[in-house]
């Protein structure tokens, strides 16, 4: 009875947004297929797609004054493309395996307790299936880059794999989902140069601590809920001292986005994207009400906005190379 009042009229599950063009235009049928992947919110591509457009355009105005040519004024369409498409389908892929594990978890809160897999819309064996097809629409993209990319975004599956556990045996479960979010930061660059860097690390690690601050502020919405049942965060963990945390963890991402394009040796401008992301990250952290679980939602979707200042600034970083001349 629960799973039925917790649907609303229309079928969508209970944190489903409404009006969204996934129940505007696509089947009925295939509603629930597009909730285990969360097409219908797509604030987690974005902000797994962030990091490898970072890294691309980091890797493109790398070394403007020891490279034998000057580097590109944007990052190469295609693999802009690449990482969109690659950022679509597996991050699809990995909210339906995390249903598949959490689906007992998942009938236990009451957010979550209207997802496809535990209301009965979707079998264990459809939702296994769709996983694979959307896997292998990653593979598909993943073989596009050279083999040292390729083999490096092989190895991320590994982290994919731990971090639906994690939860039940850490409070830190928001580090192994920056561990994961974050790959995108090594694979532009690898992409670029058939190899890892400093500037990578360095990016990698900012976007770590970005990853864990603003899961963070997500986590929040379900403390009570997750106390209940036994699952662990960095919300639980932190309790009243979040905003001391997020000053700590915010603070060390910028500092080591910054630190990257200084080790790649990117034209002063790039910063400017860091310095008005921090601005914005602080503004989240002045707003933040823990206890409020619509403001928590609503700031860590903005993160979206922070991975987009940071990319346009690492674009302005390439473009002054070229304008520098005229200027």
């Amino acid at each position: 009875m629960e799973t039925i009042q917790s649907k609303d009229a229309q079928g969508r599950v209970a944190d489903a947004p409404s009006g969204h063009w996934v129940y505007r235009l696509l089947p009925k049928a295939l509603w629930p297929y597009a909730q285990l992947a969360r097409w219908d919110r797509p604030i987690g591509i974005w902000l797994l797609m962030w990091p490898c457009w970072w890294s691309a355009a980091l890797a493109a105005s790398a070394y403007p004054v020891t490279s034998e040519s000057l580097p590109s004024l944007l990052p190469s369409p295609w693999y802009l493309f690449l990482f969109l498409a690659g950022s679509i389908s597996m991050r699809g892929a990995g909210c339906t395996y995390n249903d598949l594990v959490d689906m007992k978890l998942d009938a236990q809160v009451d957010r979550t307790r209207s997802r496809p897999l535990p209301s009965g819309q979707v079998s264990r064996l459809q939702a296994w299936i769709f996983l694979v097809v959307q896997a292998l629409i990653g593979l598909l993209v993943l073989v596009q880059f050279n083999s040292f990319a390729i083999l490096l975004g092989i190895c991320s599956l590994a982290i994919v794999a731990i971090y639906p556990f994690m939860k039940r045996i850490t409070y830190w479960p928001q580090s192994v989902l920056g561990l994961a979010f974050s790959w995108g930061a090594l694979m532009g660059w690898a992409a670029e140069f058939a190899d890892i860097d400093s500037p990578a690390l360095l990016l990698y690690a900012g976007s770590i601590l970005w990853v864990i601050g603003y899961d963070t502020i997500y986590a929040h919405q379900d403390k009570e809920d997750d106390a209940l049942v036994g699952i662990k965060s960095t919300a639980r963990l932190f309790g009243a001292q979040t905003k001391q945390w997020l000053i700590a963890l915010y603070g060390g991402a910028l500092l080591l986005i910054a630190a990257a394009c200084a080790a790649a040796e990117v034209p002063f401008p790039a910063l400017a994207g860091v310095v008005a992301a921090a601005v914005h990250m602080g503004r989240q952290i002045m707003a933040l009400d823990i206890d409020d679980p619509d403001e928590c939602l609503r700031l860590f979707q903005s993160n979206n906005l922070v991975g987009g200042l940071i990319f346009v600034g690492l674009l302005a970083g390439g473009a002054w190379v070229w304008l520098k001349p005229f200027v």
